[in-house]
């Protein structure tokens, strides 16, 4: 089996972004046997071949692609077939829901990270405490210590859950500002309150589409920014 067939069977199988060494380890036998003794050659033509793989996958006779996804690499429908395979997901299941106040706190949370509570509260002008269990139950957050302040009040930010919920490489292909105004403004005409986490606008993809579809904040967010 060649080594490109080997990455694809390893990516398609992970249950989560696989990462490059993760990838290393697992065929290093494979390519030592051709000769390669040397560790960072070993990764270097792993990393030669997972682009090979993903531009593959980038041609128009793919619905699938490899994405690198939280620092890892994983398969997922491409953008275009996102209605279709959305009507599938819905045979299926029912879709995972999230309030507008927590799609809210995640939010402020994702751009403001790492924040506490009361920080958030004073951004979305209500108490934010209740939908606190919410997310971290789902994993979408996590405590990252304490302000070192009175009170020592816990600092949160987001997971590595989150950036695969949706389809993030990191938080730092979160939109501007700009493009996440018009995107609320947006959601609220077409009226699709509360938001489910699998589909378009105020709804998050796992399957990695648009990144700044996946989060709903409201106006004083942008007066924080």
């Amino acid at each position: 089996m060649s080594l490109k067939a080997q990455l694809e069977a390893i990516i398609y199988a992970a249950e989560t972004p696989i990462t490059a060494e993760q990838i290393a380890a697992l065929v290093k036998d494979s390519i030592m046997a051709e000769g390669v003794e040397d560790e960072a050659e070993t990764e270097s033509r792993v990393c030669a071949v997972l682009q090979e793989l993903t531009d593959d996958y980038a041609s128009q006779d793919h619905g699938i692609e490899i994405r690198q996804v939280a620092g890892g690499y994983r398969m997922s429908t491409k953008p275009e077939q996102h209605e279709l395979v959305r009507n599938f997901a819905k045979s299926l299941k029912p879709p995972i829901r999230l309030s507008l106040p927590a799609l809210e706190t995640l939010a402020v949370i994702a751009y403001k990270q790492p924040v506490t509570v009361p920080e958030i509260s004073e951004i979305r002008g209500v108490d934010s405490g209740g939908v606190i269990a919410t997310l971290l139950d789902r994993k979408l957050i996590t405590a990252a210590g304490r302000k070192h302040v009175i009170g020592r009040p816990i600092l949160y930010k987001t997971t590595k859950e989150f950036l695969m919920r949706f389809g993030l490489k990191d938080v730092s292909e979160l939109p501007s500002m700009e493009e996440f105004e018009k995107l609320v403004a947006e959601s609220f005409q077409s009226d699709l309150m509360p938001a489910e986490v699998s589909g378009r606008v105020v709804e998050a993809s796992s399957d990695g589409e648009s990144p700044a579809e996946a989060v709903v904040t409201d106006a004083d967010l942008k007066s924080s920014a």
